[in-house]
């Protein structure tokens, strides 16, 4: 198995329910991202709050930074379920 094959999900239910999780977290790091840039912009119209804008921005950009990350680790954990599965199969008789 190879990194980011389009089908991996659906190699075995397990790789569909490790999809479904990591979409979860991807979903919510992308959530997370947006709100912490909408509210730094809103953040920026005001001199006094510009601060706190700076550090909504950096947080924003850091859930921006995680969202390749997760995918990632994704895929190494598909690499390593997929071979605990070869594993399994061999010692099947």
């Amino acid at each position: 198995m190879a990194l980011f094959e389009p089908d991996a999900r659906d190699r075995s239910g397990a790789h569909r329910h490790l999809y479904a999780l990591y979409e979860i977290w991807y979903t919510a790091v992308d959530f997370g991202a947006a709100i912490c840039f909408v509210v730094g912009s809103v953040l920026f119209f005001s001199p006094a709050s510009q601060t706190a804008a700076t550090w909504f921005f950096l947080v924003g950009s850091i859930l921006f930074a995680a969202k390749p990350t997760l995918r990632l680790v994704r895929e190494l954990h598909y690499l390593r379920l997929g071979k605990i599965e070869t594993l399994a199969r061999r010692q099947d008789p």
